[in-house]
């Protein structure tokens, strides 16, 4: 609709009538006497624009009162479906994201008869070069002190990512706070100290059964104009701390891509310029967890694990309904191991200053 500003009347009948025809309708404003003219179809037009807008803006409230109204009341402790699936990718997902990584796992045997209660995730270490680097060649050439402190980032990151998974499983899991003051309390500060402690030592340090210990392999972005990716790799190992056995493994990479295809030179620089936004830290941080979300999905679900923590539960229960102190065994050791080795570190302290 098109509105015209004219002095009387006679200037706008003659523009109609000249320029637009005699059948096209206008909104004619007259300054003559501020008033608007028009048809009675512009008329009836504003009047019909002007309730479905009405009712346009009175839909959203009337349905979500319709909705409100059909609410079921649900219970909790129900069914779940996909435990073992949902959030695994499968092949028509790596087809469409352009994934080409992989998951190399092994398993023990008898995993399912020795599946650990009690679980602690060791620090991660950093096998790249702690630098951003870009389709191999790093942008960034940092200090050896601010490389440490990436390594230890870029490691812990994925770190808490699979200490997060494990957490909603059926596994206790020691708190990764109180896990790294005992370690590093102990001088236990580097890879190699690390690997050099037995796994049934750190088991008695820990009060756990079983420690995971974990490698980042990859941390690297590429970028080729039209497409760029993040790709994360790690290897995890989970050991138990009663004979040392290797319970579990898996060693592979995933990559979040973003492929944008383009066939002249307006699109192709705006592709490139939004698949290099792509390289921000927030798609990182989903690559890191889908990597972790999908080595904690191929940790077979103990059944017997879990009826062991109903069982405890219920023990625990009774014992506070009872008047009686909760059985220690449903959770773990940590705070109680942590409490000792202060109190043991400042005897130590007190004997120094004595000497």
């Amino acid at each position: 609709m098109k509105i015209i500003l004219f002095s009387d009347k006679r200037t706008w009948s003659e523009a109609i009538r000249s320029r637009f025809g005699k059948d096209r309708k206008l909104l004619v404003l007259c300054t003559e006497d501020n008033r608007m003219r028009g048809t009675r179809t512009s008329a009836i037009h504003l009047r019909f624009i002007r309730l479905l807008s009405g009712c346009m803006l009175l839909a959203p409230i009337v349905l979500s009162g319709c909705s409100s109204a059909k609410y079921e009341e649900r219970s909790f402790f129900r069914k779940e479906y996909g435990l073992e699936t949902h959030g695994r990718k499968t092949l028509l997902d790596h087809l469409i994201e352009v994934d080409p990584g992989r998951l190399d796992v092994h398993l023990a045997a008898n995993y399912d008869r020795v599946a650990p209660l009690r679980i602690a995730v060791l620090p991660f270490s950093d096998r790249g070069s702690a630098n951003f680097v870009v389709n191999k060649i790093p942008l960034t050439f940092r200090n050896q002190e601010e490389r440490e402190d990436w390594a230890w980032t870029d490691s812990n990151r994925m770190r808490r990512a699979l200490n997060g998974y494990l957490g909603s499983r059926e596994f206790v899991e020691a708190n990764l706070i109180q896990v790294d003051t005992i370690l590093k309390e102990r001088g236990v500060d580097t890879k190699a100290k690390l690997d050099a402690v037995p796994p049934e030592v750190l088991g008695q340090w820990l009060g756990v059964d079983a420690v995971i210990y974990g490698e980042v392999l990859h941390y690297e972005a590429y970028y080729a104009f039209l497409a760029s990716a993040w790709q994360v790799a790690a290897s995890v190992r989970m050991v138990s701390t009663r004979d040392g056995e290797e319970l579990y493994r898996a060693n592979g990479s995933r990559y979040s891509v973003d492929l944008r295809p383009a066939f002249d030179l307006m699109d192709i620089a705006i592709n490139s310029g939004l698949s290099l936004l792509e390289l921000r830290d927030v798609v990182l941080a989903r690559a890191e967890e889908e990597d972790a979300r999908e080595i904690a999905l191929r940790i077979p679900r103990s059944e017997r694990l879990r009826s062991q923590l109903i069982e405890l539960a219920r023990d625990n229960q009774s014992e506070l309904e009872s008047g009686s102190q909760p059985n220690e065994k449903s959770g773990t050791a940590v705070v109680r191991v942590l409490s000792q080795r202060v109190k043991e570190t400042r005897l130590i302290s007190s004997e120094q200053n004595r000497h």
